[in-house]
């Protein structure tokens, strides 16, 4: 799951304009508790990567992130003594003790799986639909050599990617077992290192890290001036806000009243389903502009 150049909306906005995009879904996944709110964003994620050209990578860290958001359900529902439904009594368990799994307890494991799955999601559509190297010129001018240091590492992760894949092809042809995902990695992440050290030398040699002093070219230098925001750019900034905005409104107006303890309380009323459906439509509105792609 790397960044490739895609004709779409979202890879023809800025990356300050796609990372608050990726950000802003994010927030909404982390403030709202609703859970048809919280399934809303979901949905406007999967379809926001439907729409931007990568729905088979979104789709594929959908199903990745299934077992975890399965496991922080379970594990919530066994470890959490709140709740007044009890619909399980399991008596004494090891390392647990007396365990009791309440309706409340399960409700909100769910709801914090969910989350989880968001947030996975807002994750890859950020590293599928954002440039990267646009991304570390915005913190270039914060600090040079944090970006170098960051392109390094960011250009690095593809090759180990590729050095495990060789070296797993070279070992299916010799006879004998399999090796290991863990000799395979340990072999990749060696060579990475080397040649990661090699770079650097290579980077030191040409004078990049060292302080350099303002001289007196560099008054006559002429900066290439800043292209102006596109449609794109701010119809993305602007779904972002949207999408904060309502978030916000829905957990402390509340749009959408949720209690998970002490007794479940989920009402699936129409504000909670016109908070949904608000959140989903700015949250896919700047992809209907798609002329000139």
């Amino acid at each position: 799951m790397i960044y490739r150049r895609r004709t779409g909306p979202l890879h023809s906005a800025r990356a300050a304009a796609g990372c608050a995009y990726c950000l802003a879904l994010g927030i909404a996944a982390l403030i709202v508790s609703d859970p048809v709110v919280l399934g809303a964003v979901v949905l406007a994620v999967l379809a926001a990567g439907h729409a931007a050209g990568v729905g088979r990578e979104v789709r594929r860290a959908a199903a990745f992130a299934l077992p975890a958001m399965v496991a922080i359900a379970l594990i919530n529902a066994l470890v959490t003594r709140n709740g007044l439904t009890v619909i399980l009594r399991l008596g004494d368990l090891p390392l647990l003790g007396h365990t009791d799994v309440t309706l409340e307890a399960t409700a909100y494991g769910a709801i914090l799986g969910l989350r989880c799955g968001a947030l996975i999601l807002c994750g890859v559509l950020y590293t599928t639909a954002v440039d990267p190297d646009e991304v570390l010129r915005l913190f270039r001018r914060v600090s040079y050599r944090s970006a170098l240091s960051a392109t390094l590492a960011t250009r690095m992760v593809p090759i180990l990617i590729r050095d495990s894949r060789r070296l797993a092809d070279a070992q299916r042809c010799r006879p004998g077992p399999p090796p290991s995902r863990l000799a395979l990695m340990r072999a990749g992440t060696s060579g990475m290192l080397d040649r990661a050290l090699d770079v650097a030398a290579a980077l030191e040699v040409r004078g990049y890290g060292v302080a350099r002093r303002p001289g007196r070219g560099d008054r006559n230098r002429t900066h290439r001036p800043r292209a102006p925001l596109s449609r794109h750019d701010l119809a993305f900034g602007a779904s972002a806000v949207a999408v904060v905005v309502i978030a916000a409104l829905a957990h402390w107006v509340p749009l959408a009243p949720f209690s998970a303890y002490p007794s479940l309380y989920a009402p699936a009323g129409p504000e909670a389903l016109a908070t949904s459906a608000a959140l989903f439509v700015c949250a896919l509105a700047p992809f209907l502009d798609r002329r000139g792609l």
